[in-house]
């Protein structure tokens, strides 16, 4: 037929076939990719590389450290829940080597009375003062605790063991200091498994994240560790060896953690590794079963989970990009790819939900007649089939990680999930390219913080059952 005798329907057939064509060869290029995770995982398990060693003591802090372990906490308007985090913190960690800083705002006095009062009960907790009002950036904050902690030790003569990084809102693990204080010998950097327990009230967004972190932190993490790439911190149970915060603040200007990027937790673990420090990935249980994991709500509406994401895929896809660049050998490279495909996976997301809108538009139109229906080439058939088949074993994948860890209600529920999941990733993509293209034109890079307004530890018992 003459290209002129296409009709606006026909048009409409042939650009949804095109498409549909171009989403299936990018979302079979990233199954290909999943399957070669996936593999690896599997091959860990067989070699018994992968399985979860279990400590046998009860997984209390109660025993003499190796040096003191300080623990850098920054805070701004955190005073619903840096209370609960405090005293959490010092009741499962009963250790006189152990020295809280929590970095603090002049313009937040809520937040400051709120440390103050535990400060006042135990000298293991010290406030610093920002001297600048707040918010300016998450890095600024721990780099002025860096100096606090400088300034101790000057006056003590003593320096600490290791800088183990915490937000305001976590929840700890008992066992999580002394496991910590033994590998941090053997490493530069420690990086433990994160919990996003999902409250009763918000199974669906909040629950996402329970999902991604189970999947992420016992397999994802576990291969990446095994290929000896770079470990990403995730600014929360990630203990630094003080000699290596020594060299990153030497080779940065006096300021270990960069005080310009959105994911300075993340960018911590690749200049780490930039040095030729050596990190790692600790997964292991206690003899009860409890994963030892940093635990902690995430946001439960869906405006704070997109804003927060946001800046995930702004710091690590986007500045990441610009600010770090492509070192190392090729595993190093695979997952630094795997870290910044949030972009173009957030446009492909929004490009394949397009379609299923244009497919039953499409079909209807067949159904009155208006159009024939297009036949989809071999190769898109042979496309969809793979892609298809992947969708049912990533929803399966998910649901057995979820499962093991949150049981297997939550398990189930997590293959509808997967939906909100990219709901909310396609919302925190287009804002994060919108975010990045403010930035090249000047805007300055701001803590764009998640608001915090409950503690796990109030409702949950400090020993909490994996």
């Amino acid at each position: 037929m003459p290209v002129a005798q296409f009709t606006f329907a026909e048009w409409l057939a042939l650009l949804q076939h095109e498409l549909l064509l171009l989403a299936a060869v990018f979302f079979a290029i990233g199954l290909l990719d999943e399957l070669a995770v996936d593999a690896s995982y599997a091959w860990l398990r067989i070699t018994g590389r992968a399985e979860t060693p279990r400590i046998q003591d009860d997984g209390r802090a109660d025993q003499l450290m190796s040096g003191m372990a300080a623990v850098f906490i920054p805070a701004w308007e955190e005073d619903a829940v840096i209370g609960p985090t405090l005293a959490h913190a010092l009741r499962s960690w009963v250790l006189d080597e152990l020295r809280i800083y929590v970095g603090c705002y002049r313009n937040d006095a809520p937040t400051i009375a709120s440390v103050a009062a535990i400060a006042r009960d135990d000298d293991r907790v010290r406030i610093v003062i920002v001297g600048e009002d707040g918010p300016t950036s998450k890095a600024h904050c721990l780099n002025r605790l860096y100096r606090a902690l400088r300034e101790d030790e000057d006056r003590s003569q003593t320096k600490a063991h290791m800088v183990v990084l915490h937000d305001a809102e976590d929840m700890v693990d008992p066992a999580a200091l002394a496991l910590l204080d033994r590998e941090i010998w053997e490493k530069d950097f420690v990086q433990l498994p994160v919990m996003a327990l999902p409250p009763s009230h918000s199974n669906w967004i909040a629950g996402h994240y329970s999902d991604e972190f189970a999947e992420s932190h016992a397999k994802s993490m576990v291969v990446r560790d095994a290929l000896g790439c770079s470990v990403p911190g995730a600014g929360v149970g990630s203990a630094i060896a003080r000699p290596m915060l020594s060299r990153l603040a030497a080779a940065h200007g006096g300021e270990p953690f960069a005080r310009h990027s959105l994911t300075e937790d993340y960018e911590l673990g690749q200049r780490i590794g930039a040095l030729g420090g050596r990190g790692c990935f600790l997964r292991v249980r206690t003899a009860e079963g409890r994963l030892v994991a940093t635990r902690s709500y995430f946001p439960s509406d869906i405006r704070s989970a997109v804003r927060q994401k946001t800046r995930w895929t702004h710091g690590i896809a986007l500045q990441g990009w610009d600010r770090l660049g492509w070192h190392g050998k090729f595993a190093d490279r695979w997952m630094t790819l795997r870290d910044r495909r949030g972009p173009l996976a957030a446009i492909l997301l929004a490009v394949a939900y397009a379609l299923v809108l244009s497919a039953v538009f499409s079909h209807i139109l067949v159904e009155f007649g208006a159009i024939a229906p297009l036949k989809p080439s071999p190769l898109l058939q042979y496309l969809l089939v793979f892609t298809f088949a992947g969708l049912v074993w990533r929803c399966l994948m998910r649901a057995a990680f979820t499962a093991r860890e949150y049981g297997f209600f939550q398990g189930v529920i997590a293959i509808p999930r997967i939906l909100v999941s990219n709901i909310i990733a396609i919302m925190s993509g287009r804002r994060a390219i919108a975010a990045y293209w403010r930035t090249l034109r000047g805007a300055p890079v701001v803590w764009d913080k998640t608001d915090h307004r409950d503690h796990p530890a109030l409702a949950l018992e400090p020993q909490v059952a994996g």
